[in-house]
Formats: structure tokens, sequence, C-alpha cells
């Protein structure tokens, strides 16, 4: 390591005793050195270091970086309590441009810092730079005592709890902004707040076409046909939309599209993953309970304890087992050496538990399996006690009697006192489970400590609560299970005195970011200390408080968010709002957004009027299915082609944000590929018999394609296309030259940016 006072050109030269002291004391520090590399003018830098320390550096860091750097913790293993552990750290080199602090306030390096504040005035990072080429001397440490806390030690505190995710949910009123037209609801407020603190203007409302359109794919996943857009369009109740969405709610596919989101969230799959990746033929009862589930308006309460322990809260209930599919939607490698049993059931308690701190709270908790969270308050002690709680939770599969003729069909559960799913090691006595959780050093099964009792995350118990609080009794007999997992969800759905309050804030962003392309927080699975913060904390409080005090339910919040101004403005660009908000982060306009692989390709059988609306049951790895995609069998060794085209996630953790990219063989696909070309030949075939006039059937491959009436000049260009094609057909010999020309057609629309992008 280097230091201001090394200088390899200099020869060192006793002056006085005082001088020799401080030249030893470096050498000691940093034995590699020599007498010759320590500079003549070590001690006057030290001095005039000091004193500019004293003066300005000091403060600058207990306000700006002493929380999460020495003081109250220690993020990412850097410590600036003392000068020793800065140095320790790397972080300084001999001039200032060089050392890695100094690029993280200037904003060159990320993590930028102060990490979600704003940039150091220039004369602050001036001096920082100054007083690192100074040699960075301290007059004392910033704290007497390192406040770190102990490894494996419980890591919340009162100064914890003050971050924005971990505290209660605040009495929040919508701001008072007057009398303003744009206002529907009381979600308008708070945006138009934020629009008058930042010199913004929000867009009109969008026209009908534009509405329905994007409210049927928000909803459904699916396009509209031309006579739902025109009646609609031409509907002159002020409660047409109101209706509208009302009628979208209520249809069965609302469940298929939700379901396919949260299937995102939980990492479901029907194989094992690994080399050999098994397959699971009866997972796809977890996916259709998701599409009942969401179908019912299940209150959201309800629909988080059934995945965690639905086996216990209602035992009797099939739908209530096969939510359990969710604990158990997770890889696992089926064979498996005996050195690898115990490794393996920890890392299967590891995706339990991190799924579900992923999933439900927003938190990465996993961060904490080898060592203290480096962020959050998660200790490794947390990590294990919430791991705990899943101990004895193995996948099962069980006959449930399901229809309505009450036949025995086998599931697939996570539960615990039934007969383990079998895999290749039971038969070298692979125990599926242990019967305690141990802490581990470093995550490593060879390094026990005490055994984990379950308990909870200690950063969101309210009210000074311990876990007996949330502890639920088995009923008299009961021995099948622990219900350590329905006391979980008592704790996971708590609002008042456990984690409901971040529970109802993470699904109401999920739901926000669908219907807007973005959080309020911009990291939907991740509310800690790495994650974003919200751009509207107030508008996210008020919301999670009302989802709450209306029982939890999910469609009452689909439609206060959908019949807002802010959802139902349009997308028009405005200059002078985009050189203020460049990201469209305070919503003064409606971002254009790419459909996801499932709506595409669901939309594309729609058209084309092949789409069987069959729904529930097995699922298949044949591409050229006609069911909705969300009906696709999820092997994770064999994707969708087509759909990983389009971003589909690889199943094998949880995802809360899915990438949207843009690549050549998107566009070949649609150019190439026998599917799309099938697609286009029955397009063309809805579009009527051969007595239509070209200019007819462009209108309606336009308003069956993208909900609108086609233009003067797109009529005009389509007719000239077609004659053209059927030109060229004619002359090569080809019969039905007119119907192949308006495949052609056909194809070229469901190719276009418009089909795709939602306004």
């Amino acid at each position: 390591m280097s230091i201001s006072c090394i200088n390899s050109k200099k020869k060192f030269v006793t002056r006085n005793g005082c001088q020799a002291l401080i030249a030893w004391m470096c050498l000691l520090l940093y034995p590699q050195l020599t007498l010759g590399q320590i500079a003549d003018d070590h001690a006057e830098k030290m001095k005039a270091g000091t004193a500019l320390f004293k003066e300005q550096i000091r403060g600058v860091l207990k306000a700006q970086c002493l929380d999460c750097h020495g003081g109250k913790s220690v993020k990412a293993d850097f410590d600036l309590s003392t000068r020793e552990k800065l140095l320790d750290s790397g972080a300084l080199d001999e001039d200032a441009e060089s050392s890695y602090l100094f690029q993280l306030i200037t904003h060159e390096e990320e993590p930028f810092m102060p990490h979600k504040r704003d940039k150091l005035p220039p004369e602050t990072i001036a001096a920082i730079g100054k007083w690192i080429e100074l040699g960075a001397p301290y007059d004392r440490p910033l704290v007497e005592v390192n406040e770190a806390k102990e490894e494996g030690a419980s890591a919340a505190d009162e100064v914890d709890r003050s971050f924005w995710s971990f505290q209660p949910l605040g009495v929040v009123a919508p701001p008072n902004v007057g009398e303003d037209p744009w206002i529907r609801t009381a979600i308008d407020q708070f945006i138009v707040a934020k629009h008058r603190e930042r010199g913004l203007h929000p867009n009109p409302v969008a026209d009908r076409r534009t509405l329905i359109r994007r409210a049927y794919f928000d909803l459904l996943g699916l396009p509209p046909t031309p006579e739902e857009v025109e009646s609609f369009f031409n509907d002159p109740d002020p409660q047409a939309y109101d209706r509208l969405l009302d009628r979208l709610l209520e249809s069965p596919h609302y469940g298929e599209r939700w379901a396919r989101h949260w299937m995102d969230v939980a990492r479901f799959a029907e194989s094992h993953g690994y080399e050999q990746d098994y397959d699971r033929p009866h997972a796809y009862h977890y996916r259709d309970f998701l599409i009942r589930a969401f179908n019912a308006d299940m209150p959201y309460d309800q629909f988080v304890s059934w995945q965690l322990a639905g086996d216990e809260i209602a035992p009797e209930e099939p739908l209530a087992m096969m939510a359990t599919g969710f604990l158990g939607a997770g890889a696992f490698p089926t064979q498996l050496t005996e050195r690898e049993f115990e490794s393996a059931r920890y890392d299967e308690l590891d995706d339990m538990a991190s799924t579900t701190g992923t999933a439900f709270l927003g938190l990465t908790v996993g961060c904490a399996r080898c060592h203290d969270h480096k962020y959050d308050p998660i200790s490794t002690r947390d990590y294990y006690r919430l791991a705990a709680n899943f101990t004895t939770a193995i996948r099962s599969e069980i006959d449930l009697e399901l229809g309505p003729e009450g036949e025995p069909t086998k599931v697939q559960v996570t539960s615990e006192g039934f007969p383990p799913t079998k895999h290749h090691a039971d038969d070298r006595g692979f125990p599926h489970f242990y019967p305690e959780t141990h802490v581990l050093a470093r995550g490593d099964v060879e390094q026990k400590q005490e055994v984990a009792d379950p308990a909870f995350l200690p950063v969101l118990y309210r009210n000074d609560t311990e876990p007996s609080s949330w502890r639920e009794t088995p009923p008299e007999n009961w021995t099948r299970t622990s219900f350590r997992r329905a006391s979980l969800a008592n704790w996971m759905t708590d609002p008042r005195h456990g984690a409901g309050n971040l529970t109802a804030r993470v699904i109401v962003n999920r739901l926000w970011y669908h219907h807007f392309g973005r959080g309020i927080v911009a990291t939907p699975s991740d509310f800690g200390m790495q994650g974003e913060r919200p751009t509207h904390p107030e508008l996210l409080d008020w919301l999670a408080t009302d989802l709450i005090h209306h029982g939890w339910r999910l469609k009452r919040l689909h439609k206060l968010i959908m019949t807002s101004s802010v959802y139902m403005q349009s997308s028009a660009h405005d200059a002078e709002h985009a050189a203020l908000d460049r990201e469209n982060t305070y919503y003064w306009k409606r971002d254009v957004r790419r459909l996801e692989a499932e709506a595409i390709r669901d939309a594309l059988l729609k058209v084309s009027g092949l789409l069987d609306p069959t729904m529930h049951g097995q699922g298949t790895l044949d591409q050229s299915m006609q069911r909705r995609s969300v009906y696709f069998f999820i092997k994770r060794s064999k994707l969708i082609p087509m759909m990983m085209l389009f971003d589909w996630p690889e199943h094998l953790v949880g995802i809360g944000r899915r990438s949207s990219t843009t690549i050549a063989p998107q566009a070949l696909l649609f150019l190439n590929n026998p599917q799309a070309r099938q697609y286009a030949t029955g397009f063309a075939e809805r579009l009527g018999d051969g007595d239509t006039e070209d200019s007819d059937w462009v209108t309606r491959a336009y308003e069956i394609a993208l909900g609108r009436p086609a233009t003067a000049e797109e009529i005009r260009r389509a007719e000239a296309f077609l004659a053209s094609q059927t030109k060229s057909y004619a002359s090569a010999g080809h019969e039905a030259p007119h119907d192949l020309a308006l495949t052609d057609f056909c194809q070229a629309l469901m190719s276009s940016n418009e089909f795709v992008y939602v306004d």
C-alpha cells in the first residue's frame, strides 16, 4: 500500500527526535517500507493535514459517511472510524486522483458517494483531495470505540429501524394542491405536488382507443377486438371507462396475466434444474393456484400466508395445499454424493428463505448466509433463525380431490410429514431434511455453531414484540407439521407489530411497476439500503395503508391506479419537460412500453384467430401449442426459444424486474419463423372473402391488429403493396397470388413496432 508520506525519490534525513519517531511509527505500520522511502517533508504535511482534518474534513466524514462506514454499521467492509482502518481499506493512494475514495466522491467510480445523496460541494471535494495528498491524518478517531456490530449478533437497532422501508406506515394525507381539473383521484394529488416542485406539467388524458388497448394489455395481456374498441369509443356514458375496468377485472384472463407476473417473482419452474433436470410433472398446480387466486381476488395477506403455510392454515382446502408449491419451486440437484447431502439441504433452505425475503419483503435476506449483511440490518444469526422456519419442510407429491367430481389428483406440495419426492440420492440414504438448523460460520456445514431457533427479522419487530407473539399453536392431536411456517405467515402479514407494513409496500410497488414500467421504488425486489429510494414515498405509504384498510384486495387497487389521470395520460413528448426530467421519473407523461414475451405471443394468437382459450392443467413444451403462453411447461434446461428472444427469465431465482432488450433475432423471428407465418395466414383468413376491396381489407387489418383505423396514407401504401406483391406471385406461377400477398401484408403488420409496443 502507498500513502502520501512515501516518496522513493527522496532520502530520509533525521532532523529531530519527533520526526524520527514518526518515521519509525510508519515503519511499524508499514514494514514493507525502508527508511529511504519516508519523505523529507512528512512532518510538515501531517501537521497541515491534521489542521485541515480538524477544520473541514472531520465534520464532513461524520455527517456524510460515518453512519454506514464505521459508526452505526460497516458497509462494504469500508471503515473510516480510525485512520488505521481507512488506510487498511486500500482506498488511498499517493495522490488524490488515483485514490479510490476520491474517485467515489467525484463520481468517477460507482457506487457514487455519499450513497443516495447529492454530490458533495466542489470546495469540499477539493479539501478532501488536499487532505489525502497530505497523508490523510486524523487528530483522533471519529469514534472512540468502534460501534460496528459483532458478527452474528442481531443487527437491528433504532438507527436501523429509522431507514425508510423499516418504518411503520406513516399517517399520510394527500397533499392539498388546490383545484386542478387534471386531478381525478388522490393518487394524482401526490403526483401534481411533485410536478409543481420541479416545474413540470402533466400530459392530458389519452384518447379512448389508446386507453382500451392499454387497459386490455395491462389486465389481460391480450388485445381488444375491433368490436370492443368501437363499443367503448362510441359509448357516451361518462362511466364507460370504469365499467370497462370492472369487466376486465372479472375476466378469467386477468388471472392468467397476473399469475405470470408472480411466477417471475416465485422462480417457478417444472423441473429440478442442474445437469439431469428431471421433470416435476405435478408442479403445475401451483401455477393453477395463482390463476385461481388472482381471479377470485384473494386477499393478499391470505395469498402470502397460503404460499408459506397453506398446509397448516387450511389443510382441508386443496387450493391452500397447491399454494405451498411456492416454497418448493426452486432448483435442486437430484444426484448427490454423501458428502453433498447436508450442504444441498442448506442450499434448499437458503432458496426458501431467500425467495421468501425478496418476494414478500423486498429484502435480499440471502446475503446474510455467510456473513452479516453488508448493507441491511440482517445478521447471520437472523438469517439462520428465519431459515429455521423451513427446517422440516420438503417437497412431496400427494393426492388431492380436485374438480367437480372430486377425483384424486397428484399434486406437488411443500409440507411436513408426507413422504418426500423421490430422487436418485434416496438409495444412498439422503434424509431430505435434518431435524435442526444450525448457524453456520461462513456458511460452511463443517463449522456448525448453535442451533438456530425459528424466529423472524428483528428489524421488523414493532413495539418490543417477541417472536412468541406470532407463534401459532397446532390444533389438538395435530402432529404432522410444526406450525413454524404458520407463525412466519402471521408475522409476515401483521401490519401492527410485524412485517405487514413492508409486505404491503412491496406488493403495492409491484402493481405500480407493472402498470407504469417502473416502480415507485425502481428496485421491486430490493427495498434495502442498496435499493433505490422511492420517488414518491408518501404516495407509496398512502397506497399501502389503503390496501390494508380495504382488506388487502388487489383488484380494487388496480382500479384505483388505473382511474388516475397519471395512468390515463398520453405519451406525447415535450422537449421542455424532458430537459427537466429526462427519465420521466415524476410521470409527466406516459411511457411507451414493449410487451413481454407472453403478451407478444398471445397477441399473435389472438389476432390470428388461433388462440385456444382452454385454462388450467398440464403445460407443454410444444412451441406450436395454441394455448396462452402461461401454459408452457417450464423446463429449466429446455426453455422455449421464442420466449427467450423476448427476455423470458431463466427461472433460477426470483425476478422482480425483467429486462427489455432489442436484438436482431427478434425481427428475424417475425420474418422467418414458421409459426409467425401460420399466425399471418390465420390473420389473413379473418379479413373476409375474395370479393372485398383491398381498402376494406387494410382497414379491417389495422383495426384487428392495432385497435385503430388506418390512415389514408397507410391505406394508399398498403394497396400499392398488395398490387405489387400479387403481381409478383402471379408472375412466379403461384396459386392464389392475392391471398399470399394479403398474408404478407398481415405478417408485416404484426411485425410492426406498434403491434408489440403499447402507448
